[in-house]
């Protein structure tokens, strides 16, 4: 399976149109273009890039910083799919649901999965391909739970496939290896190749708070 890493630093909404530093414990994000044998559609895995023995607890989005993902397009979902980790005993039958669009904590499919999730509406996701938003929801697995720990500095926050460009605005919130809590508000990231990712970003964050108002 081919792929490609895009590495991304940690920016700010609030600063479009500057790059801030990386913390001590959420270094930015990374995403893997994913070979999926779909004529026209690319699969992108996002990462949440992590400090040796640092842990992924949870990404939100709340009343100060809501959460969107979105698509230029849609989102692909695959009908045996839903919107956390397929299962990998389908793979088999039904090869596409590997390339299936969901949210996860540190997963690629349901085996050992842990996730759970709360104040997310995810029906338009999920029937229509279209985006992930709240202002009041996350996903989140608990810190005795394994998948929450770096692999590889990483942890997997989802997988979207799509025809068109994927980008993000989230919250995150784990664990360092001395079991220090931090949070990291509102950092984006995106598939369209820079400066037009920051611009578009701040695009797409103007149009949900106006569609939500």
């Amino acid at each position: 399976m081919n792929k490609t890493t895009l590495t991304i630093a940690v920016t700010s909404v609030g600063t479009l149109l500057a790059v801030g530093s990386a913390s001590a414990d959420f270094q930015g994000f990374s995403i893997d273009e994913v070979e999926n044998g779909m004529a026209g559609l690319t699969t992108y895995r996002v990462y949440a890039d992590l400090e040796a023995g640092g842990q992924l607890d949870a990404v939100f989005g709340d009343g100060v910083d809501e959460l969107l993902i979105e698509s230029t397009t849609s989102f692909y979902q695959n009908q045996f799919g839903t919107y956390s980790s397929p299962s990998a005993a389908l793979f088999s039958f039904f090869p596409s649901l590997e390339f299936d669009s969901f949210v996860t904590i540190g997963l690629l499919d349901d085996a050992g999965d842990a996730m759970l999730d709360i104040g997310i509406d995810w029906t338009d996701f999920e029937d229509n391909g279209g985006d992930i938003w709240t202002d009041n929801g996350t996903w989140f697995a608990t810190p005795d739970e394994a998948q929450v720990f770096e692999d590889g500095g990483r942890v997997l926050i989802g997988q979207f496939t799509s025809d068109g460009d994927v980008m993000g605005t989230v919250s995150l919130q784990g664990k360092n290896e001395d079991l220090t809590n931090w949070q990291h508000r509102s950092v984006t990231f995106s598939t369209i190749p820079a400066p037009g990712a920051i611009a578009l970003l701040g695009i797409a964050g103007i149009a949900a708070r106006r569609r939500r108002k």
